[in-house]
């Protein structure tokens, strides 16, 4: 009867200490140095871009030139459509310049915890890389960030859409 009541309570306690760890939420990753990865603002707008020389365009999928004083340079930032995803909503903002996919941000994504963070801080700068070396919306998805990659996926291409590539 004694042996019955200590394997008992040692899987119990076993149990407790299993559901009660708390794994690494409090974690802070971030995006390296240089990448087109923007974090989000609170609101549903976006401000500043961590690439220099590109703009921020309105969330609601406006196109807005930018270029050299007086005249158009034929260069265009458009902001995709918000892919919702299971985790939260990815947006993607590209640069076209003369028919060429210029630069890739990324202006929401899903942040709401250390793992979304630490997973993201990986993906999105090697999803950007990937879509400027492609040049389209036919890249691989990066293993372990599926949801973020299909939502990337499908947001680029409403923007790529809107600019006509």
């Amino acid at each position: 009867m004694k042996k019955i009541v200590l394997w008992s309570m040692s899987t119990l306690t076993v149990l407790v200490l299993l559901f009660g760890y708390h794994t690494s939420t409090s974690s802070q990753a971030s995006a390296t140095a240089g990448s087109s990865v923007v974090s989000p603002v609170q609101g549903g707008t976006s401000s500043g871009n961590a690439a220099a020389g590109t703009t921020t365009a309105p969330d609601d999928g406006a196109t807005s030139a930018t270029g050299a004083s007086g005249g158009s340079s034929g260069t265009a930032t458009v902001t995709g459509d918000a892919a919702d995803t299971r985790w939260g909503p990815v947006q993607v903002q590209v640069t076209v310049a003369d028919g060429t996919l210029t630069d890739v941000s990324v202006v929401e994504y899903p942040d709401n915890n250390g793992k979304d963070r630490q997973i993201n801080a990986r993906a999105l700068p090697i999803l950007v890389q990937e879509t400027l070396d492609a040049q389209s919306a036919k890249i691989d998805m990066v293993s372990g960030a599926t949801v973020t990659s299909e939502g990337y996926l499908e947001s680029l291409q409403s923007a790529l859409d809107e600019a006509g590539l």
